[in-house]
């Protein structure tokens, strides 16, 4: 039975895929389709790229008989629109969830495994209430404490994936050294992170590695922090193809090309081969995290 990210994320993805592939192999536009529709040409191109967004059954059936779809594909793509209506628990959180991450978060609870590298912070899915408070007092100023505790609490329902029973999501995890010593709120909220990463390391599905200050630039460049999520099949033996999460300040990319999963690919394993080894990395942390106390 698949999970709510699942029944959200991929067939919103899988429709998307399907109707661009048609609409492309009729050699119509966006332009040609939005006008049929009498959409805007940014409304389509969202519903093919499979972000959030509510499309009723007519519309598919309407968009479907534009595109030459026969009876019976039809029903499939009415299907998958169906599925991904599916309201999902993150839904309740509202605008505490920042335009454009929503497609993440549904992407993050699908995914079968995660590799993440971060540069700068420890990732959401292993920060500790103090650590997420204390950085979105900086970034959010202007929230109200009910609002402040409703993005902690997001995120602590966001860990949910590495921790549940029935499929815990595998995540393996390299932090560059100078993440160690950035100091988040303060130096006992430095204290209490580390150890937490350095006890969520033993856990059988979560890897934390950290890349040294002697490794100096693995790959020749400098790099921002990335996740590469990957996916299992469903039922029908469907594998959704691997997604590349780009964050940066002005706004985030989703990457989905075979040469661009291709190259983040090959910068993770060149950043994992230089970073300590998990029992060289999780001494580190309890080191930094003694130190922070003394």
């Amino acid at each position: 039975m698949a999970d709510e990210g699942s029944r959200k994320a991929l067939p919103r993805r899988q429709l998307g895929r399907h109707l661009r592939a048609q609409r492309t192999a009729e050699k119509l536009t966006l332009a040609d389709v939005a006008k049929s529709m009498e959409w805007s040409i940014s409304k389509l191109g969202r519903i093919e790229r499979g972000e959030e967004g509510k499309i009723r059954k007519a519309d598919v059936q309407q968009l479907c008989d534009i595109l030459g779809f026969t009876p019976e594909r039809t029903a499939v793509m009415v299907g998958l629109a169906q599925q991904a209506d599916v309201k999902s628990w993150w839904h309740a959180f509202g605008d505490l969830i920042p335009d454009g991450f929503v497609m993440y978060v549904d992407l993050e609870w699908a995914a079968h495994e995660m590799t993440i590298y971060r540069p700068d912070l420890v990732p959401g899915l292993l920060q500790t209430a103090a650590y997420a408070r204390a950085l979105d007092r900086i970034y959010f100023p202007h929230d109200s404490e009910e609002e402040q505790e409703g993005r902690v609490r997001l995120r602590m329902e966001r860990q949910a994936i590495v921790s549940r029973k029935t499929r815990p999501t595998r995540v393996d995890v390299v932090l560059h050294e100078s993440v160690l010593h950035t100091i988040v709120g303060s130096p006992a909220t430095m204290a209490a992170q580390l150890r937490h990463l350095a006890d969520m390391s033993t856990k059988d599905n979560v890897g934390v590695r950290v890349l040294p200050y002697t490794a100096g630039v693995p790959i020749g460049v400098p790099i921002g922090p990335f996740v590469i999520l990957d996916f299992k099949p469903d039922e029908d033996g469907v594998t959704e193809p691997p997604v590349i999460y780009v964050e940066n300040f002005t706004g985030d990319m989703y990457l989905e090309r075979g040469p661009d999963v291709e190259s983040y690919r090959m910068a993770s394993t060149t950043i994992q081969r230089a970073a300590l080894d998990a029992v060289r990395s999780r001494t580190k942390l309890r080191n930094v995290a003694r130190e922070f106390l003394s």
